[in-house]
């Protein structure tokens, strides 16, 4: 019996290696890849918050880094993130008996490249967005502003994860 449980433990340790590397966190490299690069995000919203690109890019390789073993590089990285931000926005969603706003949407559009220069037929090009949404009677500054910015990298950045190394 208890050479059973060293086969089994033996078996699920082989599975794991010949898939190439595995992360707990869903991340499937593929074996050799060994870094990534982010490149600058420009900012081609209509309304353009000043500093976003620069937060939104470093929140990206903080995923990234988090939840891999990969390595950040400034050039000729293995996976390349790159890409525009097209759509910061903000838009009333609700309103009051009085006509004004109950509730405001913060609405934040990226359209990503990434490209996979082990394996080029898991290059991507898609937008991802997300919102944020706000009291009417509420300006979007402060720990407001801090807030939705959060929010909407953590889920913009989460998405684009899955999409390029989670493959959900």
């Amino acid at each position: 019996m208890q050479y059973i449980k060293y086969y089994i433990l033996l078996l699920i340790a082989t599975s794991l290696v010949s898939c190439g590397i595995y992360s707990f966190t869903g991340a499937s490299i593929p074996e050799g890849t060994e870094t990534y690069q982010v490149n600058r995000f420009e900012n081609t919203a209509l309304l353009i918050e000043p500093g976003f690109e620069r937060d939104f890019k470093i929140a990206l390789e903080d995923l990234i880094q988090n939840q891999t073993n990969l390595t950040l590089v400034p050039s000729n990285g293995d996976l390349v993130y790159e890409g525009e931000i097209t759509d910061y926005r903000i838009s009333p969603t609700t309103a009051t008996s009085q006509n004004t706003a109950a509730q405001n949407r913060l609405t934040v559009s990226v359209k990503l490249r990434f490209f996979n220069r082990k394996n080029e037929e898991e290059d991507l090009e898609q937008t991802f967005s997300f919102f944020y949404d706000y009291p009417g009677n509420a300006q979007l500054t402060g720990g407001q502003k801090a807030t939705a910015h959060e929010e909407i990298f953590e889920r913009i950045t989460q998405d684009i994860f899955n999409a390029t190394l989670a493959k959900w």
